[in-house]
Parts: structure tokens; sequence; C-alpha cells
């Protein structure tokens, strides 16, 4: 088949593309494609078919540069015209559509090939599985071997992680089969290599392990699917193992490798490999690869080496958003939260976007600090960035909310989420919990189960701290024993410490005690949280028990040495309390000092009892004057068993006027008086039971809310009454 050349360029003017022809006729390779119009002297000469070819591969090449699905679109169509769509071509033509993203075009010209390679079928299960088309790339290789043409090491890869992406355990397996018929398994690493990470992707690791010792070839691939699928399944110990493995025999690990030591070293918080491996990243010459540096600051601050985190990110010329977000979750994962907050802001400037997991860690750092407005605005960063439908953020968002008292607000994110799992409905029934909402949690959990959201053991620790913090005993008897009759669930020592802790606190503290027993051991907080339910009631001789029990398994927790202090404080036994801070000062125990704070306009104020440092103290002192004023007029008395300091009658009153719980709450009432809104205060310990009988008459003299969040839990004080019904 002949083209003149008139009809060639008819084409090249109508896909506005200039060609400059030479003077020589087999040199058409030299053709130069431009983006202008011009005229052409035309040959009389015909070029044959072959020639025209050349050509039109030359306009795809350039197609495939600029990645244009329009052109490429063009070149087609005149390829059709003028007959020339022969398998060359096509799989040119073909490549080109993959470049450009279209699948639908590609699909459509591959089924139009009159013959098609197995390149061809190649790349389009390859194209088909990155564009998570994963189910159409598996009946491509179903319809590829119906028409004869038998799949290669590259066919098959492509499966492997068609299956794995799908889920499909048995087609995977059915596959492997498929690789053993063809002697594959054993003699080449790349399709071992992808086996392995199907095998590892299922979680079936032991399949993993096996593939592995069987293939001939082993190299770095192989062996860090293998790391990966054990680091990703937990089990670090594993992966080390097979790291070792790899050294031992010359294979040089790359940066996927490190990047997965370094990750199970965190995890296990192993420092030691972790370093070693940190030595060997520093040899490899791999340690300015941005993988290998998010790797290794996430490992150190896994091991509570925040500073040398810090350090290695100060070494990153161009952190990229994994590298920011990797930071300050570990920043905040170490208690970091005010520094987190800060590189939070750097990063902003520094125009990287965050992604959910980075608003995330930012939220739980605003809920940690319990910073209400700057919450909201990260807040308005999620729904900025449409990630307020996220599960990550939305959990985040409930999270930061119910540590702030707003259980209306947290509620109201909750209901907005596209779709509820089981972090998002654990992080709304916690919310209840610390909010004395025992009734809505247990209704929320009832819920869960309607909805078809397995609850796990968390789920179950909170509807538990809920009948806690609630008073609801009956109830939590009858869930707890649901619980503990269910085999889908396994109870840990947290979930008997909630139940000794609701128990004791009602008097029940024989039944709190043969619960500790049943317990095959027994550790500090159960019997602490025992201890403390004696402090409520008086109970010495059961306080003493427990006391030395926590003796043998910690003969330093100084919270059990404070606690048994203060009860012997209670009942005026001046003579123990005074041995028992001398035992404190002879093991080196410090009581931890009560502190309350409050956020007033971005800023928070900190105050301890009886401290006057604060600028605005006369402000504060002439406001307490007038609340206690008000306050004794309904009929407030200073109840002065909660001071636990041998003093005469009269100093103990007046040492409770200034608890940090009420120069917290004066201060805040003084700054906000003309805004008639909720005050939010925190404390570090328990709220003191004077305090909080006088905050429930202050919030009915003031007429407004008054939240505060104790070590516990939250309560709201409104109209003379507490959220926590007195029981806490």
């Amino acid at each position: 088949m002949i083209v003149g050349l008139a009809k060639l360029l008819n084409f090249f003017v109508s896909v506005n593309i200039t060609v400059v022809h030479t003077t020589t006729l087999p040199y058409y390779r030299r053709f130069v494609v431009g983006i202008s119009q011009s005229s052409i002297e035309a040959s009389q000469n015909d070029i044959c078919l072959a020639e025209v070819s050349r050509v039109y591969s030359s306009l795809i090449l350039r197609c495939i540069e600029k990645k244009s699905l329009a052109e490429s679109r063009l070149v087609h169509a005149r390829i059709i015209k003028v007959g020339i769509l022969n398998v060359k071509v096509g799989n040119k033509l073909n490549y080109a559509y993959m470049k450009c993203g279209s699948i639908v075009d590609a699909r459509k010209l591959f089924d139009e090939l009159p013959k098609r390679h197995i390149i061809s079928w190649n790349s389009m299960i390859s194209f088909h599985v990155g564009r998570r088309k994963c189910k159409d790339a598996i009946l491509l290789c179903t319809r590829m071997v119906s028409e004869g043409v038998m799949p290669d090491e590259y066919t098959l890869s492509s499966v492997f992680k068609a299956f794995s992406e799908l889920g499909l355990v048995h087609g995977g397996m059915g596959a492997h089969g498929m690789a053993v018929v063809l002697g594959l398994e054993v003699s080449d690493a790349f399709v071992g290599s992808a086996l392995v990470d199907m095998y590892a992707k299922f979680g079936i690791m032991k399949n993993a392990q096996l593939v592995a010792d069987r293939v001939m070839s082993k190299d770095v691939v192989l062996f860090t699917a293998l790391i990966v699928g054990y680091t990703q399944h937990g089990d670090g110990i594993e992966a080390l193992k097979v790291f070792v493995n790899m050294i031992n025999r010359g294979i040089k690990a790359n940066e996927y490798t490190f990047a997965s030591i370094l990750i199970t070293c965190g995890n296990l918080e192993d420092l030691r490999v972790g370093k070693l491996t940190h030595g060997l990243l520093i040899k490899s010459g791999l340690e300015s690869v941005v993988t290998s540096q998010t790797s290794l600051l996430t490992m150190y601050a896994r091991c509570s080496l925040v500073d040398d985190s810090l350090k290695v990110f100060k070494d990153i010329s161009h952190p990229n958003q994994v590298t920011w977000t990797s930071l300050i979750a570990g920043l905040v994962q170490n208690g970091r939260e005010e520094v987190a907050l800060s590189k939070f802001k750097e990063m902003i400037r520094s125009s990287i976007l965050p992604n959910s997991f980075t608003l995330s860690s930012v939220l739980q750092a605003c809920s940690r600090l319990a910073m209400l407005e700057g919450g909201k605005q990260i807040h308005a960063m999620v729904m900025k960035f449409e990630l307020n439908k996220d599960r990550y953020a939305g959990a985040a968002l409930v999270d930061l909310y119910g540590k702030c008292g707003g259980t209306e607000m947290a509620r109201s994110v909750f209901d907005s989420l596209v779709e509820f799992d089981v972090v998002s409905m654990n992080s709304m029934i916690y919310v209840y919990a610390q909010n004395g909402s025992g009734h809505e949690a247990i209704k929320l959990f009832n819920e869960m189960k309607e909805l078809g959201v397995e609850p796990n053991e968390v789920t179950v620790l909170s509807v538990l701290l809920a009948c806690n913090n609630a008073g609801l005993v009956e109830e939590g008897c009858h869930m707890f024993a649901s619980f503990r009759n269910n085999p889908k669930y396994e109870l840990t020592r947290d979930h008997y410490a909630c139940m000794v802790n609701l128990l004791g606190r009602c008097g029940r503290l024989e039944e709190a005690e043969v619960l500790i027993r049943e317990v095959r051991e027994p550790d500090v907080v159960l019997w602490r949280t025992l201890l403390s339910a004696c402090r409520i009631h008086g109970e010495v001789e059961m306080a003493e028990r427990a006391l030395s029990r926590v003796r043998d398994l910690a003969p330093d927790d100084d919270a059990t040495h404070v606690l048994m202090s203060n009860l012997y404080a209670s009942i005026g036994n001046w003579n123990q309390v005074i041995e028992m801070k001398s035992t404190m000062r002879e093991i080196k125990l410090k009581k931890i000092p009560a502190m309350s704070w409050v956020e007033i306009d971005k800023e928070v104020h900190t105050f301890m009892a009886g401290d006057w440092s604060h600028p605005r103290s006369n402000e504060i002192l002439e406001t307490l004057e007038y609340l206690f004023e008000k306050v004794t007029s309904l009929g407030y008395v200073p109840d002065t068993r909660f001071v636990l300091q041998n003093l005469d009658e009269e100093s103990k009153r007046r040492s409770l006027y200034y608890h940090s719980e009420k120069l917290a709450t004066a201060f805040a009432l003084w700054t906000t008086r003309n805004r008639g809104t909720s005050i939010r205060i925190f404390k570090n310990l328990r709220v003191c039971g004077d305090c909080h009988s006088w905050i429930k008459l202050v919030s009915n003299v003031v007429g407004r809310e008054i939240i505060a969040r104790d070590a516990k839990r939250f309560h709201h004080f409104k109209e003379g009454s507490c959220s926590c019904g007195d029981y806490w």
C-alpha cells in the first residue's frame, strides 16, 4: 500500500504540526516535529508503508513526551484513516494512552488490535493493576491464557499484586500454582519476590517464608518483601532475623529495607539494633534519602529519644509531608505537645499541606493541652482541606471536643461522619464516659452492635468506665459479666481495675478485693485502685493489705504512698502520716503538687494553692472574697476533712480558701465577667471535695456553666449541681 506525500501532509496540517523534509529519503528518522503550521514542498515520490509508520511512530513519541491525550486521540484517528494500525504502531499508541492515564482509551485500542504480543498483554495487565482495576487485570490474564498466550514472570507478578489488593487468597494460591507449573517459582527472583509480597499482604507469613526459602536466586527485593511483611504483621523479631540473614549473605540493603527495619526497631523499642542499623545506613550512603531519614526519626521517637529525632529532622534539607507528619506524631507520642504545635506551624509556613494523619496528631496535641480555641482552628483546617469525612480526623475531633468538655460538639462531629467504624465509635463512647453520661454511652454501645460494628477490648473498657463515672453499679456489673463470659473479648487488668474502682467507690470493698484475687498476676494499678477506694471509705485494714502488695511489686511507687498518707491524715492518725512521709523521704519520693489552669484568649494561666504570684492576684482575691460571701449565704461550710495537714480548725478553713481550683475559677470569672460564656478549668489531680461543693454553689451565684476537668473525668457545674451527681 502506497500513500502519497500530499495525503501525509494533509494530516500534518490537520493536527497543526510541521515536518521539515530532508533531501535524502532514507533519513526520515531525522524529521523534526514542531508545533507551528507551515508549508512544505511536496516530493512526487511515493512513501512506502514502513516510512509512513515511522513518521506516525515519531508523532506518537511526541504525544508521550507531552502526555497529551487530545493529540494521542488525533494521531489514533489518523492512523485508523490511513489504515496502518499494526501491532507495532498499536503498541506504541497504547503506551501513549497509558502515559496519559486514560484506561478507557487504552483498553478500547487494545481490543481493536489485530494481534496482541505478550508485551501488550503485560502492559495492559500492569496498567490496570496500577489504576486499581485489579479485577479487570485478572480477567485480562484469564482471557490472555484462553487466547493461547502463556503468562511469563511479568504477567504473574502483576497478577499476584492484583489478588493481594483484592484479598482473594484462593485466587492468589491458584496463580501461585500456575507459577509452579511454568517453573517460574524457584528459578525467577522477580516472581519469588512478588509471591512473598502477596502472601505477606494476605498475612500468611508461613507461606511467604516457605516461598522465600525455596527461591534459588534471592535478591534485596525478595528479602525486603519478607521484612516488610513481618514488620506490618507485628513480628519484629522475625523481621530482624531475615535482615541479619540478608546481611550475612552479602546482599546490600536498599532504602526500603532500611526504612522497614528502622520501623521494626522503633516498634520493639530496640535502641541498640536501631543505632546499629543507623550505622549501616550511613555506611551504605543512603542516610540522605528522605525515606531513610523519615524512618530514622520515627525510630528515635518511638524509643523516646525525641532530641535525636529532632536532630535527624534538622539535617533533612527538604522534608516532605510524610516526614513532617512523622515528626509531629512522634512529638505528641512523647508528651511534647507544645513543640509539636510549633513544628506544625513551621510545616504550614513551608507550604507543605497536612494530611489527615498530620491533623489528627495536632488535634491530639490540642486535646491533651485542653486547647479548645487552638483545636477549633485546626477543625477549620480540616474543613478547608475537605477532610471532615475522614475517619481519623473525625475521631480526633470527637476526642478533642470531648476532652475539652464539649460533649454536644463532639456528638455533632460524630454524627457528620460518612461511615462509622470501631475507632470513631470508641471515641464517642469514651467522650460520654469522661463526661459522666453513662446512659448515653450504653445506648451508643447498643447502637454500635445494631450497625454491625464489632466492639473490641477498647469499647468494653470505655463502656465500663462510663458506668464507673456515672455510678451505674448494677449496669456495670451486668456488662462486666457479659463481657467476661464472651470468648470474643480478652479482658485485661485494665478492665478489672475499672470494676474494682466501680465496686470500691460504692463501698463494696470485699467484692472488689475478691475480684482482684481472680486475676492471675495482679499488678500495682489493681492494688492501688483498691487502696484509693479504701481512702474514700476510711478502711484502714484493707488499705494496709493493699499497700503491702504494692510494696512487694513496686516499693518506690509514689502514688500509693501518697494515698496511704492521705488516708491516715483523713482519720487524724498523724503519727502514721509522719512515718509515711519519713519513708517517702528515705526512698526519695516526692508528692506531685496540685495545680489548676485555664486558657483565656489563647493564653494559659496556671495556679497552685496559696500562690499569689499571678499579676492579677489583687483582682483574684477580690473576686474570691465576693464569691465566698455569696456562697456562704447559700449554706456553704468549709469541709476541713479535705485538709490533710495537722492544723487548727481555723487554719484548715483558711487553707481551703486558696486551693488551686478556686484561684483558677475566680480568675476565669473575673477575666470573662462581661462575656457570659462557659468557663473551663483543668487540674492535674482529682478535684478536691470541698472545691467541688464550692464550685457548685458558685455556678448558681454567677449563673454560668463551669466545666472542670480533673485527672479522672469532667464535672459540668450548672445552676448549683454537677453532672457527676456528686459521685466521683
